[in-house]
């Protein structure tokens, strides 16, 4: 049926008006992207499909089992949760993803040299096992998750195992191993990342006995303690330290004082 001044173009124009009211409405309601970024959005998918069945195929990605995809839409995550696994749509131009491994990672602490509670000297390594449970606070809380966390882990190892005896290294490996973990746990929570197990490796008690032949070496030895005394003291003054402290023994004093 025609209506008198009815055109195609006055078709074309209330169906513009009334799509751009929609944007706006949207935009009001959802206030992310903004009025520009729904615009944006809205031309995409126009453009995907005036291009159909060619657009779709650089739209749709396929993800793992194991990953998770992060969508970001005009630079915001696109519903603040991970897609996948399965085939995901997005859009050109307008939306990136990544793609975020949930596989557990095991990485090696390299070798850490620590000084105990007691001032012995330790060489320490360890094995950290850790997995990703979320993986929008991965990408979106830290730059490189990986290597945080393996930084942390350093960091943690070093700390805890300074605060401890070397009869507690060999003795409590399993609390100390507990410790470390929790300390991991409540430091990666935020970035969406669970530790497994810590696990300190042979090094520690390998070290550790080292140094109890040494001890024993240098009881018998008399000149042996001396030696090792001025050897501690020029790798002390390598540090371009300004003061050093020689520790003297106290029966030294009371025959000074004797005489």
């Amino acid at each position: 049926m025609y209506i008198p001044g009815i055109t195609p173009q006055f078709c074309i124009h209330c169906s513009l008006s009334l799509l751009f009211f929609l944007i706006f409405f949207i935009a009001d309601r959802q206030k992310g992207i903004g009025v520009c970024g729904w615009i944006l959005v809205s031309l995409s998918f126009l453009l995907v499909l005036i291009t159909f069945p060619i657009s779709i195929w650089s739209c749709i990605k396929v993800v793992r089992e194991y990953e998770r995809a992060v969508v970001f839409r005009l630079g915001r995550i696109l519903s603040k949760k991970a897609k996948g696994p399965g085939l995901i749509l997005v859009l050109p131009c307008t939306d990136t993803f990544i793609k975020v491994d949930l596989r557990t990672v095991t990485c090696k602490i390299p070798p850490q040299e620590i000084l105990t509670r007691d001032a012995v000297t330790a060489q320490v390594d360890g094995v950290v096992h850790y997995r990703i449970h979320s993986a929008v606070s991965a990408v979106a809380n830290v730059t490189d998750v990986h290597s945080a966390t393996l930084l942390l882990a350093q960091t943690t190892l070093r700390n805890i195992l300074g605060t401890q005896s070397l009869a507690q290294l060999l003795a409590g490996r399993e609390e100390i191993a507990h410790s470390i973990q929790a300390t991991l746990d409540s430091a990666t929570e935020q970035w969406g990342v669970k530790v497994a197990r810590v696990v300190a490796a042979e090094g520690e008690r390998n070290a550790s006995k080292a140094l109890q032949k040494a001890s024993m070496v240098l009881t018998e030895s008399p000149a042996g303690l001396p030696l090792r005394y001025l050897q501690t003291l020029t790798a002390v003054a390598a540090q371009n330290n300004s003061t050093i402290v020689f520790p003297l023994p106290i029966n030294m004093f009371g025959s000074l004082g004797k005489r």
